[in-house]
């Protein structure tokens, strides 16, 4: 680059001062450069003084640098080319801190004098100019005939000529070629701009080779201050590093501020010799036989070298030092392509990568290529620039004022791409409108929204998911782009993605959604029609979605629908719990009045109440008594959901003696005896009848969505959802209290009053870090309670406990104008996507990936499990072996409900009433203790179920209790972390509260090949779900009454069996339409089926109450086979591949049976040793799916081990 300068040749000291302080005023704030060539005038005095002209002397005077600065100023460049050069710079820094001292001194005598630090300039920031000098303060510079007298300047001004007569001069023994004279190189042909000729190839190796000894030697702040944010200074330093090279070699050092590290040696000069040597080998046969120029292969050999690196790269290693040549040979339209790919290889290592190359400078190469038209340059240009979005969006602004949006635009529409290519481009696109009213208005009138909505049907998962993002950022908080998307029905086909397959693709669209409510500045009855038809569509289709990730952007898009409508939910919520109050009151008084300070019964058409102030008193009273009460997420966990009407629902709740009156938040510790109301009528509110006549349905169902969402079993959707409710409720006791204020007449400002106490809330403790097993869509992993106790008396700790965002100590406030809001890190976190390795091999394909490894290792071990197991059968079929050892007992937690044992590990799961129990039986682990975590359900539930999803790699733990609620674990033997929950079966009531009615809770089958997990309990039907895309896939109506008490699939056929109370067992082809699923069905029992199991032969055994034991042939219509063992059965469990089976009977006896005879095989009565004591009464067994082994948990909260011995 070019800049304008002033010669000033001998100058005197006037001359100087008007000359600098001249130019400064001009530059203003750019940056001014002083060069100093002292040649033939003395060196610099010690106290920092050069030397100017005087005119009416022959002779020169000095001039202090301490005068220069304050004429210069800064931004400043010194150079300083004479003897004694550093002298120079000791000096600057002295006079510099003088300055300082100075301004320092001024400042406390305008304070001691009244006066302000305004009124005195500020001090310039001298001690940030740059400066250059030739030598040190004691060297001379070189005085050889060969090189010019200015050495340094000339380095400075003519790199590329001097470094050639340099290199000629040391060379006198050509490497490759002929000699070449001095006056050779004064007919090098081409221009230095000019890349394809011999001159203008050589400064561009010079300015790739310098850039890349800056960038492998400075500090990657220092790099970027002096060669990426001024071309000047850049080219200065650059030039610089070879003069340093030059002059080195002459006895001089070079000095510079800021200081730089010695580079002279570095061996990229090496590759830069090889250049300028092969470069001059072609030149005689140019000048004398006008021979044409080969190019140099300097980048290519550089380009291999950078591929030579990514073959082996990693984080751990050294970054590759060709990284600032891969970038420069981006301008070369030869390499372009190559060098796009690697770079592209680069960055897809990970972040570490895109931070390298932004601190290369990578951003005005990659911005400058996107006017290229070149087609074959697309899908590198948009991956790289997805690579770089992904890490660092701060490019928004150029993006748009370029007009660069325009080539993702195209990409976009180009019917060549591939949806990989689109995605890229899509989430490009989504970056650059992501908060940009600028970059909105340009997406707009590009008609990205309908761009968008014609690629919505893509079979691809990811770009569907960003194309509702993309969507979602247009028209968040910009009203032209809602109506676009109005008048291009965008709502209608977003509906349809809410039943897409990938729950990424739903919770994007419930996103999207959201934002669409949030954009509306001005209301009208259409747009509130608008609002609340996608409101409702929401709720309908999302509420019982199986993805948290989904609820979670529910809630979210929810409170827009709650800000819009806020006065009317307000009144919603007063109207609630007024009705819900005077329920309690009735169940308290008994329906009439009563003593001790209970109320009196109301009249007929009156409703007694006392103020509003008293209620927020004893609300706060009430609220600050529990606040250092730990309150998990359950039936007693502090929420609105927790009324009188709610419990009809939830039924039972541990907390304090009711108090007529007291906060409707609180938790009730009485059943309300009525279960009429079910899951739907609390979404509808449906069990508040006086409420629900004074509201439209859509209020109610929103409000009543938000109860249940309280209630969720994924800690994080309760936590949003309480939020919210919160918000409504704090603005409800906010009007009450100036309703008060306004009645009473009191003059007293609201504002100076305190606010009620904060209710309690939960401890949950969200993370930021996705699951990463089988269900990889949440973007927060939940950490357990803190504990029972502890106190929470102060509430400010909750704000650094919970990381949801936007949530204060005060509640959201939703009114106009505030910023605050809930929100997740949906985006957040499907961004990180582009992060990640998307060029790599799958583990499957990759055979020297960890992951394929260990893979490899769990297919080994489970081999050899199989193995000994088929070993066992066979001892025992030729009688050999026999079961009837004791491997082990151990205590549990508490007393054991349920039993699951690993398939291909030797561990043993047990579960008390909310309480999950690990015993390792493995040989290695005999003095290890048992790992215990809690279950997060309700205290008026229990688990009734568990199962192992993916049980041959790294699997995944289910657990179901009796109020339908499905909760996955992964990690259970270290962190036990919640990887989904839902809740299954919404109908199902807990037997705790299940009054006269019988019911076995929540009964679970896993079938593997499928990703199918099948529920049923006390229901009409038999729900199956799909657990690899999170919906629910068909509900089989079971045609009986009775309660089904326990489920089985076949993994050979895929027939599912139920077995119900009444004796029968029904067969269902879940691939079958529903109407026609059940295939089957048996009438065989007469007594309670207790267990039934799908054998690996194909068969289907099962057992009643009274000790019948049927085989059924899945393809005939009557049983196979009876055995009776003529005692009563209270447990039963039969083993899935071995004929055998075992029964805790009524005469306390744990037999075991041969199934292929019916007789007793063996009988358990003591434990072993001689001071054995007796078996405990046997609540839950379990056999081993592949070995001989029987896991038996009792009433005195033991768990024993039995299995197979070799005679």
């Amino acid at each position: 680059p070019r800049a304008r300068y002033r010669l000033s040749l001998d100058p005197t000291y006037d001359e100087v001062k008007r000359l600098t302080t001249g130019l400064r005023r001009s530059a203003r704030d750019e940056r001014v450069l002083f060069h100093y060539n002292g040649h033939g005038v003395p060196k610099p005095t010690t106290r920092g003084e050069i030397w100017v002209f005087n005119r009416l002397f022959t002779q020169y005077i000095p001039l202090s640098i301490y005068e220069l600065q304050t004429w210069m100023r800064t931004p400043s460049i010194y150079v300083y080319d004479c003897n004694n050069a550093g002298i120079i710079v000791q000096s600057f820094k002295t006079f510099a801190e003088q300055h300082e001292l100075e301004y320092a001194e001024q400042l406390r005598n305008v304070k001691a004098n009244g006066g302000k630090a305004s009124d005195i300039p500020n001090p310039t920031a001298l001690k940030n100019c740059i400066q250059l000098a030739a030598c040190g303060p004691n060297e001379l510079l070189p005085m050889s005939p060969d090189l010019p007298a200015d050495l340094f300047t000339t380095c400075l001004t003519t790199p590329i000529k001097i470094a050639l007569r340099w290199f000629v001069m040391n060379n006198s023994k050509s490497h490759l070629g002929s000699q070449v004279s001095l006056d050779d190189l004064e007919k090098i042909p081409g221009q230095f701009g000019d890349r394809r000729t011999m001159l203008g190839e050589l400064n561009w190796i010079f300015t790739a080779i310098t850039d890349t000894i800056a960038w492998n030697t400075l500090p990657r702040e220092t790099f970027q201050k002096l060669f990426r944010q001024d071309l000047l200074v850049a080219s200065l330093f650059r030039n610089f590093l070879l003069a340093e090279r030059i002059l080195r070699s002459c006895d001089c050092t070079p000095v510079s501020h800021p200081p730089l590290p010695p580079t002279h040696q570095h061996p990229m000069w090496d590759a830069w010799d090889m250049a300028v040597d092969m470069c001059l080998s072609q030149l005689k046969g140019i000048i004398e036989g006008n021979k044409p120029y080969v190019p140099s292969t300097f980048f290519e050999e550089q380009l291999t070298a950078f591929e030579v690196w990514l073959s082996q790269g990693s984080e751990e290693r050294s970054p590759p030092e060709q990284l600032p040549i891969v970038l420069q040979v981006l301008l070369s339209q030869a390499h372009r392509l190559r060098a796009l790919d690697l770079l592209g290889r680069f960055l897809d290592l990970g972040p570490w990568a895109v931070n390298l190359v932004l601190s290369v400078g990578i951003y005005p190469y990659v911005l400058k290529l996107l006017q290229a038209n070149a087609r074959e340059l697309r899908p590198l240009l948009v991956f790289l620039w997805a690579k770089i979005l992904a890490v660092d969006g701060s490019c928004q602004q150029d993006l748009v004022r370029e007009q660069s949006h325009r080539y993702f635009l195209a990409v976009l529409q180009d019917a060549a791409m591939l949806p990989a290519h689109k995605t890229w481009s899509v989430f490009v696109l989504s970056s650059i409108v992501q908060g940009y009213k600028p970059g909105q208005d340009e997406a707009l009138g590009g008609n990205l929204i309908t761009l968008c909505l014609n690629e919505l049907d893509d079979s691809d998962p990811v770009l569907r998911q960003w194309l509702a993002i993309c969507l979602g950022r247009i028209w968040d908080k910009h009203e032209d782009a809602r109506w676009r998307g109005a008048r291009d029905n965008a709502p209608e086909q977003l509906f349809n993605l809410l039943s897409d397959p990938v729950p990424e693709v739903r919770a994007a669209a419930v996103y999207a959604l959201g934002t669409f409510l949030n954009s509306c500045g001005k209301r009208t009855d259409h747009a509130n029609s608008l609002d609340q038809t996608i409101g409702l569509k929401l709720l309908q289709m999302t509420l019982e979605d199986g993805s948290p990730l989904v609820r979670r952007e529910l809630i979210v898009a929810l409170q827009w629908i709650v800000s819009t409508f806020l006065p009317t939910f307000i009144n919603l919520c007063k109207e609630l719990i007024d009705e819900d109050e005077e329920k309690v009151r009735h169940t308290a008084s008994g329906g009439g009045g009563g003593a001790g300070g209970r109320p009196v019964s109301p009249k007929p058409g009156h409703i007694s109440r006392t103020t509003s102030e008293d209620k927020m008193r004893r609300k706060s009273e009430m609220a600050h008594r529990k606040s250092s009460k730990l309150i998990h997420n359950d039936g007693a966990s502090n929420s609105i959901a927790n009324s009188a009407s709610f419990t009809e629902i939830h039924t039972a709740c541990v907390g304090e003696n009711v108090i007529p009156g007291s906060n409707p938040r609180k938790s009730r510790k009485y059943i309300t005896p009525s279960l009429t109301s079910s899951y739907s009528a609390l979404a509808s509110l449906s069990c508040f009848g006086k409420t629900t006549n004074k509201f439209k349905p859509f209020f109610l169902k929103v409000w009543g969505g938000l109860l249940l969402l309280e209630k969720d079993p994924d800690p994080s959707v309760a936590l949003l959802a309480r939020a919210l409710l919160e918000i409504v409720w704090r603005k409800m006791m906010e009007k009450e209290r100036a309703t008060d204020i306004q009645r009473t007449g009191s003059g007293v400002d609201i504002r100076s009053r305190s606010a009620p106490n904060s209710p309690v809330r939960p401890t949950f403790l969200i993370g930021e870090s996705p699951p990463t097993n089988m269900n990889t869509t949440l973007p927060a992993n939940l950490e357990p309670p803190s504990g029972e106790g502890g106190s929470r008396a102060s509430s400010g700790n909750w704000m650094h406990r919970s990381l949801v965002p936007g949530i204060n100590e005060e509640g959201m406030l939703l009114e106009e104008g505030e910023s605050t809001a809930i929100s997740t890190q949906f985006i957040e976190w499907s961004s990180r996507y582009f992060s990640t390795q998307l060029m790599t091999l799958n583990e499957t394909s990759d055979l020297e990936s960890e992951g394929y490894w260990n893979k490899e290792w769990m297919y080994s071990r489970n081999n050899v499990l199989l193995r000994n197991a088929d070993a066992e059968k066979n001892h025992l079929a030729e009688g050999t072996g026999k079961f009837e050892e004791h491997i082990g007992v151990t205590k549990s937690t508490q007393i054991p409900s349920v039993i699951a044992m690993h398939p291909f590990d030797h561990e043993v799961i047990v579960a008390g009433r909310d309480t999950i129990t690990v015993h390792d039986f493995s040989p290695q682990s005999v003095n290890n203790k048992p790992i215990s975590f809690h279950n997060r359900n309700p205290k008026i539930s229990q688990i009734t179920a568990l199962e192992f999803i993916n049980g041959h790699e790294a699997g995944l733990l289910v657990s179901g209790s009796d109020d339908g609620v499905v909760r996955v674990y992964k990690d259970w033997q270290s962190e036990q972390k919640l990887v989904t929950a839902w809740n299954l079966l919404p109908e199902l009531v807990p037997q705790a509260v299940a009054g006269n009615r019988l019911s076995c809770g929540l009964c679970l089958a896993w079938h593997q090949s499928h990703q199918m997990l099948a529920g049923a309990g006390d229901t009409k039907y038999v729900r199956l779900w799909d657990c690899r895309t999170e919906v629910k896939l068909v509900d089989l109506a079971s045609a009986s009454d009775s309660i089904v008490t326990s489920l089985s699939v076949n993994e050979e056929c895929g027939l599912l069996a139920a077995s119900f109370y009444d004796g029968s067992i029904r067969l269902y082809d879940p691939r079958s339409p529903s109407s026609s699923a059940r295939v089957m069905m048996y009438r065989e029992h007469s007594k309670p089926i207790v267990a039934c199991r799908s054998q690996l032969s194909g068969r289907l055994v099962s057992g009643c109450t009274d000790g019948t034991v049927k085989e059924w042939d899945l393809r005939r219509q009557s049983s196979v086979s009876t055995h009776e063992t003529g005692q009563n059965l209270l447990i039963l469990d039969i083993h899935q591949s071995a004929p055998l089976f075992a029964g805790w009977t009524m005469s306390s006896q744990l037999n075991v049976y041969n199934l292929s005879t019916g007789k007793l095989h063996h009988q358990f009565r003591y434990h072993e040793g001689i001071l054995g004591h007796r078996l405990g009464s046997v609540n839950c067994l379990r056999f081993h799916p592949h070995l001989l082994r029987l896991a038996a948990g009792t009433a005195d909260s033991e768990l024993t081990l039995f299995g197979a011995t070799k005679l």
